[in-house]
């Protein structure tokens, strides 16, 4: 199985910043059930992790990543799912996304190229992003027929607020640039192109140079009062995702896609 992701630990001041390089030397970066996996397992091995205080996390240097990889093999074993299998394939991001929120580490995102889909549900489950000002984003879910899910849209919401999240989600052929993103407060710093990674280790610095106890105490108890109310909205993300998959629509959604063309909706 390749190795998507590389963890390089020990960097900064004390040695408290941990970098994780998700790549898989394609320029496109997207998520594929083995690359949730991997990136689960990452965050996941933070969590006895006392001498790092700081994750950052980057993509390539060309893309964060494309979202979910709609041509994998297991991703696309999906459309013959019974819907029990299906409900629990489902579950691969919402794990990813929830490992990363949940990391007493604080996290930081550097962003280059583009981030779509799945890439923008991994990034708002993170604490900062710094973005490439040429680098953009976008949430096509909804032009595919899916809704957006991995609990990212109260994450959304708790960033940018109701019009912002309605208006990226919905509009999903709509890209959003790095100055939007910014302005929408989607993102908390914009770099040089090519210097997000630079940046977020700048950031990532200055957080480590403060007291990794009363940090990591700090971000709890921001995301326990942020989140408190969203597994009430956001538990439905697979069910919704199962059922949207049932539909003709979506059917379309990916069929236009792969072949390149514009989609035709009927709304069944």
């Amino acid at each position: 199985m390749p190795d998507f992701v590389k963890i390089e630990k020990g960097l900064g001041p004390e040695g408290r910043i941990a970098v994780v390089r998700f790549d898989r030397g394609d320029n496109i970066n997207a998520l594929s059930p083995e690359a949730l996996r991997q990136l689960t397992d990452a965050a996941r091995s933070f969590e006895d992790d006392a001498g790092t205080s700081v994750v950052v996390l980057t993509g390539g240097p060309k893309a964060f990543s494309a979202g979910f990889d709609l041509k994998d093999p297991e991703g696309r074993s999906r459309a013959t799912m019974d819907l029990g299998s299906l409900r629990r394939h489902l579950k691969l991001g919402p794990r990813l996304s929830r490992a990363w929120q949940d990391m007493e580490q604080i996290t930081i995102g550097a962003i280059e190229g583009f981030c779509v889909g799945g890439g923008v549900a991994l990034a708002v489950a993170l604490d900062f992003r710094v973005m490439a000002s040429d680098a953009h984003m976008r949430v096509p879910e909804i032009g595919l027929g899916m809704n957006m899910s991995w609990q990212s849209v109260p994450r959304m919401l708790h960033l940018m607020g109701p019009a912002r999240t309605k208006q990226a989600v919905i509009l999903a052929s709509d890209r959003i640039s790095a100055a939007e993103a910014h302005d929408w407060g989607l993102v908390e710093e914009v770099a040089d192109p090519g210097k997000a990674f630079d940046a977020a280790m700048a950031l990532a610095a200055k957080v480590a140079e403060q007291p990794p106890i009363s940090v990591a105490m700090t971000k709890l108890t921001v995301n326990r009062l942020a989140h408190a109310l969203d597994d009430l909205a956001s538990h439905m993300d697979v069910d919704q995702f199962a059922l949207a998959s049932l539909t003709e629509d979506h059917k379309e959604g990916v069929a236009a896609f792969l072949g390149r063309r514009k989609p035709s909706f009927k709304g069944r």
